[in-house]
């Protein structure tokens, strides 16, 4: 027990530094009774299970399974993870990394919530610490109800290993997740305080959940009640925003600054860190997997050094041609290209939708006053590497002598547009990069997501963020209001909501004040124009890439008519039964006594 009075103690005293912003956290392999028989025994389980969030969000196979196979997404081209991209092969043995970490999270937090009644401490304290249990266990049962349904429902303290399991009614599944997260939002406090600092969990975040809980129960039962419940409580987080320190970063762009990852927009975030005493960052991104490191800016990073030669022109077969020489190296600001996932910009050849993509046609849309597409992506990269070359036919397809400057000159635009030719010049200097209009877009050239991006790294290009994962923002409040409201009948209340992060959308610091109003106006909806498509279209100029898309499509039940109609890769193998997921079959094949444990329909 020494060893593991060690590791509580570390962590008790980590929780406590605010200016960290990070909980510190040893999850033991063994926890019996006596471990939660005292204060900080209670407060490392409650760390241990904080850390089973980092071991998922914002690793890689998770980040797949959250958002691959979508409208908004398709294979780049080093994804590696076809199945789930495709549904096509998508089987218990190559999904469900979550799984295991979700009820090993599950029974510690049961192990907390039974013993942490007893401790000695202040009741206010420890009102908070079972507060924090209830919340983060109703977090992990609504991620498992949303994602496999029917799930084993624990709410008791498990310490005799079993080979027996059952799936419970999701139904009761719900309650549990309501109960908890109503019962933890009347003992959190209204904002962080110790030993919790950071972005843990608040009222808010609890209510918030609260609220996202009762809308996708109300899609599954049609009930009313529950969207009723959901939309009161959105705009009562909303009403009371200042008590809670949350509001709207006036510019969109502001939310995804480094130094504002724990401002006033952000409500709940899995924290990391680049000490090696806890053991999970890898200098070089050695374990690229996972081993909880946030690795996502990575995911949709295209490989821009091996793609930008000074050129912009096409072969007789339509080929982008590169000259062979690359203005661009790897670095921090543009990040270490992977190539997983690209945003979906294939046009579709049939259907309703024939002739257009998802990315451009459908959901950033008014590009020239919506100023998320350029908040959220990648569409010019500036040299970061001196180059002179003469005018040779190998090294210049264009005629040009040029030199480039550093940080100037540009050495790929990806323009949301077609262009017609390549401008020579631009003022008096030559333009030495190359161009790639969508209809050049491909696996490995593509607008890249720019917003998680971690510029701190320095020349450690390689190694995985230090910044928060931030899995909750005070915009999605809105969101889920506005679904509430419309599923509850009030399209005006809905289309109010939604205006509000359409109006903050409009605005550029670039703007003179009349142009940041006249865009506001331009951005402005009517009730008429409040559907489900447009709800989820607004999700992905506001949300894109924050690993919850697969959720929205199942909740809404989209899922299979919005991948048949924009998603080519995943259209022809979509079935209705993938609205769940397949249980992992480790699952299956250790459950020996009693009853078998059934696998989802259709897998």
């Amino acid at each position: 027990m020494k060893k593991i009075k060690i590791s509580i103690l570390a962590c008790t005293l980590f929780l406590s530094l605010g200016c960290e912003k990070i909980l510190e956290e040893h999850p033991q392999s063994q926890i019996v009774p006596s471990y939660f028989n005292s204060p900080a025994g209670v407060l490392g389980g409650i760390a241990g299970v904080y850390n089973e969030i980092r071991n998922q969000w914002g690793t890689e196979g998770f980040s797949s399974e959250m958002q691959a196979g979508t409208d908004e997404f398709i294979q780049g081209a080093s994804s590696g993870g076809g199945p789930v991209h495709t549904f096509n092969g998508l089987n218990g043995t190559n999904f469900g990394s979550a799984w295991g970490s979700s009820f090993t999270s599950i029974n510690t937090l049961n192990g907390v919530l039974k013993f942490g009644q007893a401790i000695d401490l202040p009741d206010a304290t420890k009102k908070q610490y079972l507060a924090q249990a209830k919340f983060l266990r109703a977090f992990w049962y609504l991620y498992l109800v949303q994602t496999w349904g029917d799930v084993p429902l624990h709410t008791e303290f498990i310490t005799v290993p079993s080979q027996a399991a059952k799936r419970d009614p999701a139904a009761e599944v719900y309650k549990l997740i309501i109960k908890d997260l109503t019962e933890a939002a009347a003992d959190l406090p209204d904002k962080p305080t110790a030993p919790f600092l950071g972005k843990a969990a608040t009222k808010p975040v609890a209510l918030f959940f609260l609220a996202k809980a009762y809308l996708t129960r109300g899609w599954l039962t049609n009930s009313q009640t529950d969207f009723a419940e959901a939309a009161k409580i959105s705009s009562d987080i909303i009403a009371n925003k200042a008590t809670y320190g949350l509001d709207l970063w006036q510019d969109f762009g502001d939310a995804f600054v480094p130094a504002n990852d724990y401002g006033k927009e952000t409500m709940f975030v899995s924290d990391h860190s680049n000490d090696a005493k806890f053991g999970y960052y890898s200098v070089g991104g050695g374990s690229s997997g996972g081993a909880a490191q946030n690795l996502t800016p990575w995911f949709t990073n295209w490989n821009y050094p091996n793609n930008s030669g000074v050129n912009s022109t096409v072969n007789a077969s339509g080929v982008l041609v590169n000259s062979g020489t690359s203005l661009m190296v790897r670095d921090s600001y543009y990040g270490r290209p992977y190539q997983r996932i690209r945003p979906n910009s294939v046009k579709q050849a049939t259907g309703d939708v024939a002739g257009k993509n998802y990315f451009l046609d459908q959901a950033f849309v008014k590009r020239d006053i919506d100023s998320r597409f350029a908040n959220t992506f990648y569409t010019v990269y500036i040299a970061n590497q001196s180059i002179t070359n003469t005018v040779t036919a190998a090294n210049n397809k264009r005629g040009i002598g040029y030199t480039t400057q550093i940080g100037v000159d540009t050495a790929v635009w990806l323009p949301d547009f077609e262009v017609v030719g390549a401008p020579q010049f631009n003022g008096t200097r030559p333009f030495k990069g190359i161009i790639v209009p969508p209809s050049l877009w491909k696996s490995d050239v593509y607008p890249a997501i720019k917003k998680h991006m971690d510029p701190s790294r320095g020349s450690n290009f390689n190694d995985p963020s230090t910044r928060p994962v931030v899995i909750t923002r005070f915009a999605e409040v809105y969101l889920v209001g506005a679904e509430a409201y419309l599923q509850s009948g009030n399209k005006a209340k809905a289309a109010e909501l939604l205006n509000v992060l359409r109006q903050r959308a409009a605005y550029r610091k670039t703007n003179s004040a009349a142009q940041n109003a006249a865009a506001a106006d331009a951005m402005l909806i009517k009730e008429a124009d409040v559907t489900v498509d447009f709800i989820l279209d607004e999700r992905s100029r506001e949300l894109f890439g924050e690993w919850m898309r697969f959720h929205d499509l199942v909740r809404t039940k989209t899922l299979v008519k919005r991948i048949k109609l924009w998603n080519n890769e995943a259209s022809p193998y979509i079935k209705d039964f993938h609205v769940l997921r397949p249980i992992p079959q480790t699952e299956i094949d250790r459950t020996v006594e009693g009853p078998a444990f059934t696998q989802n329909p259709g897998y």
